[in-house]
């Protein structure tokens, strides 16, 4: 019985993808009575029918699978943002590396649109998060800068690209693999955000192998479920800081002798960074209260 992995889903029926052959699949009848759900990435083992007819028998466990967007077994996680056009959202970025590294999967930072950037401290958000350990990517679609490390991060891994609208995913993706003809679309000079022209998740196969799905754009993500001393664990600037801490249980807000906010004060923590923290932190704190 053949193993293959879903590349996308239609009105109950789902593509299976395998090698070559993609097969068009129905469900047997005792996964649908399960109310199961299917996702993209999700590894199945299929009965071949006539032709390219299939019925997918078994769903194999998941190593992963992230909520928004819907895909399971990924590899990696590339997070986009336009360097202006739209003005990166970097309350939104920090939100996707949480949800992304809760989900066990590896982010790589894709700054778009850099070709647009005349003013050299644009690119200060990059090395800000570099420094911190992420792998960071600047793009142009216009002038190819960045396309090849790209394509070398996209191969034969399982990715998503994530990220609002308006940041370029669908051009990107258009630019890493000419063909494509992904639906594209421009800013909304009256909202200064981009217009969702990916309407679904699909995963797509890349010629130089690997699988990326190019995803609906949003502009909000709410964290995921945690308790207030797991949240600094997600902001990795403040794990070596945070030894220098006189509570072992400090989470870096109102306690004295906090070694994070020490480090603050001397320049060693972005304040933008610690911002977002501290909102973040509010939102985990009332999220306890309630639940």
């Amino acid at each position: 019985m053949p193993e293959g992995i879903i590349v996308k889903g239609y009105s109950s029926f789902y593509y299976v993808q395998s090698e070559s052959q993609i097969w068009e699949c129905s469900l047997r009848g005792r996964l649908r009575l399960n109310a199961q759900d299917f996702l993209p990435g999700d590894r199945v083992r299929v009965t071949v029918l006539k032709g390219t007819r299939g019925v997918i028998e078994e769903v194999l466990p998941r190593s992963n699978s992230l909520i928004r967007p819907p895909v399971s077994n990924v590899n990696q996680a590339v997070i986009i943002l336009a360097l202006c056009s739209p003005a990166p959202d970097l309350n939104l970025l920090d939100r996707l590396l949480i949800q992304v590294e809760e989900a066990k999967v590896d982010p790589v930072i894709c700054f778009n649109k850099v070709d647009l950037v005349s003013n050299p401290d644009a690119h200060a958000v990059s090395h800000l998060y570099r420094e911190i350990g992420y792998r960071v990517i600047e793009t142009s679609t216009k002038s190819g800068l960045g396309l090849t490390e790209l394509r070398q991060v996209l191969k034969d891994k399982v990715s998503v690209f994530a990220g609002p609208s308006g940041v370029g995913k669908s051009t990107l993706l258009n630019a890493v693999q000419p063909g494509l003809e992904l639906k594209t679309g421009r800013v909304s000079d009256r909202l200064r955000r981009g217009r969702h022209t990916t309407r679904h998740v699909e995963l797509i196969p890349l010629e130089n192998g690997g699988l990326v799905a190019d995803t609906p754009g949003f502009s909000a993500l709410n964290l995921p479920k945690m308790k207030r001393e797991e949240l600094p664990s997600y902001f990795p600037e403040m794990e070596e800081q945070a030894k220098h801490c006189r509570f072992s249980s400090c989470i870096h807000w109102q306690e004295p002798q906090c070694g994070v906010k020490d480090a603050l004060e001397r320049g060693l923590i972005n304040h933008n960074r610690y911002k977002n923290y501290l909102a973040f932190l509010a939102e985990v704190i009332e999220h306890e209260r309630r639940y």
